[in-house]
């Protein structure tokens, strides 16, 4: 492979093929992603949309091999990127993938022009040759005149405008950003938004993770990430489960908040030793599960019947209409204020 030049076997689409990622979190086993697939070219644009916690980022740590995969496939042109190991997988990361950071990990001490250099001389690049090729990364970003500058003495934008000229020193094929926009204010998101357009050429892919719609008209295609929800009026439910019955699983969609109306639920959640951990006990006249319809995400926790047990499920509309967790407590109406429970 020659210096600062992509590998001739990452020519071809980004093929992402059931993709399941699976990591522990405080004890408990946590899948933000799950048999997710798309196919994405040079030229493209793609956007991973939802919200905080749906799994953008993990996603962009697997495509950028800091993360493996549970289960699936990641392939970018003849590479199998869920296979490397060793040095392949050194040299992946250092000249195929460019990473955009969304707190900019710009270093204080060096100047705008070192910043991007750095990410060349760390690849064996000369001191001169290094600055010389930031310094044309840094023009076509519109950034000539604040190279000398540190990151303290650059606005939210001109500093993502130099973190984007780091992530390409090498021409990697592949460009990842996380949040790009997330501490930009509205003056300066237009330039950065101006500039990650122009990142996607006819060779590279540019795969940008955020929850920000402004992007939207960007996007050649868009993953949805977060789980679909109804936005208007759901019809209230009324589940009879049996003894050991399960309501939802755990990574399921979520469209309703349940109420107890006799019996009682068991919420559980995977940890490495025990895949059904009991985390919470949902009795008569409280609720669970309004996480996921409220919010976007998938159901952060499994939900099964103790004994008989009757549950009635209100959709969003209706339980805004209620006026959220505070409204719903005064509609149940009971001596005791009815317990929050995550799902």
């Amino acid at each position: 492979m020659q210096m600062g030049t992509p590998n001739e076997s990452v020519g071809g689409p980004l093929v992402v093929r059931d993709l399941t990622l699976r990591y522990e979190s405080g004890g408990f086993e946590v899948t933000p992603v799950r048999d997710l697939s798309f196919t994405t070219d040079g030229g493209e644009l793609v956007l991973l949309l939802g919200a905080s916690g749906c799994g953008k980022t993990s996603l962009l740590s697997a495509l950028a091999s800091l993360l493996r995969p549970t289960q699936g496939s990641i392939r970018l042109g003849e590479l199998e990127v869920t296979e490397l190991r060793g040095r392949q997988l050194d040299e992946y990361r250092r000249t195929t993938v460019g990473v955009v950071f969304q707190a900019f990990n710009l270093i204080a001490s060096l100047s705008a022009l070192d910043n991007v250099a750095m990410a060349l001389w760390n690849d064996g690049w000369s001191g001169r040759r290094g600055r010389a090729r930031a310094r044309e990364l840094l023009a076509e970003l519109d950034l000539d005149d604040r190279a000398r500058h540190l990151p303290g003495q650059l606005s939210g934008g001109q500093q993502q405008r130099v973190a984007i000229a780091r992530a390409l020193a090498l021409q990697p094929r592949l460009v990842l950003a996380d949040e790009p926009t997330a501490h930009l204010d509205h003056v300066q998101v237009e330039g950065v938004l101006r500039h990650l357009r122009r990142l996607a050429s006819e060779d590279r892919i540019v795969v940008i993770a955020t929850h920000d719609e402004r992007l939207l008209p960007l996007a050649d295609r868009v993953v949805e990430l977060s789980a679909v929800t109804l936005a208007g009026p759901t019809e209230p439910i009324r589940r009879e489960l049996t003894d050991g019955e399960v309501l939802f699983e755990e990574g399921d969609v979520g469209q309703h908040v349940f109420v107890v109306e006799r019996g009682a639920i068991e919420l559980m959640r995977a940890t490495h030793d025990d895949p059904r951990q009991v985390v919470a006990r949902i009795a008569p006249g409280q609720y669970f599960g309004e996480l996921a319809p409220l919010y976007g995400t998938r159901r952060s926790a499994s939900a099964r019947a103790i004994g008989p047990t009757t549950v009635v499920g209100y959709g969003v509309h209706d339980f805004r209409r209620l006026g959220g967790e505070d409204g719903l407590r005064r509609w149940l109406s009971s001596e005791t204020p009815n317990e929050v429970v995550g799902a």
